[in-house]
């Protein structure tokens, strides 16, 4: 069973190869905002450049391409006309590649959900779903096409809170009372890994569930929910396991407001901050790394790092191990 301790968490970070260049380090892709909400745009995307991926693409709403692509020049920014499936979904070896979307999105405008479907549809790397485009997943066309996806072994991620996950919840009649089962069920319904924010997350497989207990206040303002989208899919574009992007996504997230909060108050800490913040809790997490060995020192299988990726399992520690029942690991 896998086991999530602080020095587990240090060893998930992916560190560049000393020969990595932009596309090695991977592509997250997000497909966000609307001329409603560009902010939404903006901070995932800056997430996902702060998580460490090395190429960030957007694509909005096409009236507000000139404001994101002001707000961080190292965006490549498109306008939605310009989206296509076959040109910007084909796998390329080597290239990591994964895709955030509905983060911002205006669940008014009838175009969001042909995009949707098409991403989900025709994307063969890890997908993001959060925001507005979670409001359609209960429509059962997406819900096809999310259990297609886990049919082929594509991974799917929906990233709710309490509100977005009683909404598709009640599709299926289950319970919601209980956030633990609420993710595993939500996850097993989908066919997708359920990240159930609130004061304590929620994580499951549908296999395993995990809980991360280091959230607070800091981070029930607006904007936390995108740059935390952001921060997983940067996170999956590197290639980090789907499981192991989640928790290390949502621990990271939780202390960067805690960092900020220290500087700046609980009271004043914003989204953006958050944002800010994220290299000093990547820092801050680095000093969980366990020594290299010396060349001459007898190997130590037991305490190796893991290896990334989705089947790993961590190595020493006394967290918690993932369950089907009541015994939920906290993080």
């Amino acid at each position: 069973m896998r086991q999530y301790t602080n020095g587990y968490l240090a060893e998930l970070l992916p560190y560049p190869a000393p020969n990595a260049y932009k596309y090695s380090r991977g592509t997250c892709t997000l497909v966000v905002g609307s001329t409603a909400y560009p902010g939404a745009a903006c901070l995932a995307g800056m997430a996902s450049q702060k998580a460490g991926a090395g190429y960030t693409e957007v694509y909005v709403d096409d009236p507000i391409v000139p404001l994101v692509q002001q707000y961080r020049a190292s965006f490549v920014v498109k306008g939605w006309n310009d989206w296509s499936a076959e040109a910007d979904l084909k796998y390329h070896p080597g290239q990591p590649h994964a895709y955030v979307v509905g983060c911002g999105f205006d669940v008014e405008d009838p175009y969001i959900t042909g995009v949707t479907r098409q991403l989900l549809k025709a994307a063969q790397g890890p997908i993001v779903v959060d925001g507005g485009a979670l409001r359609m997943l209960s429509a059962r066309k997406i819900r096809d096409l999310c259990s297609k996806r886990y049919a082929q072994g594509r991974t799917t991620i929906i990233t709710p809170h309490r509100g977005e996950a009683n909404t598709l919840a009640s599709v299926f009649g289950v319970r919601t009372d209980d956030p633990e089962h609420l993710a595993y069920n939500l996850s097993r319904a989908y066919g997708a890994i359920a990240v159930l924010k609130g004061p304590d997350t929620y994580i499951s497989t549908g296999d395993e569930t995990f809980c991360m207990t280091e959230g607070t206040a800091v981070l029930s303002k607006a904007g936390t929910g995108d740059v935390l989208a952001g921060v997983i899919g940067g996170l999956l574009a590197q290639g980090v396991g789907p499981l192991d992007a989640c928790v290390l996504g949502a621990t990271l997230h939780a202390r960067a407001g805690n960092l900020a909060a220290r500087d700046l108050g609980v009271i004043s800490v914003c989204a953006e901050d958050v944002v800010d913040y994220l290299p000093h809790a990547i820092q801050a997490t680095e000093a969980d790394r366990r020594p290299k060995q010396q060349p001459d020192a007898q190997p130590q299988t037991a305490s190796e790092p893991p290896a990334q990726g989705q089947g790993s399992e961590p190595a020493g520690g006394q967290a918690g191990q993932g369950r089907h029942a009541s015994s939920v690991p906290r993080i």
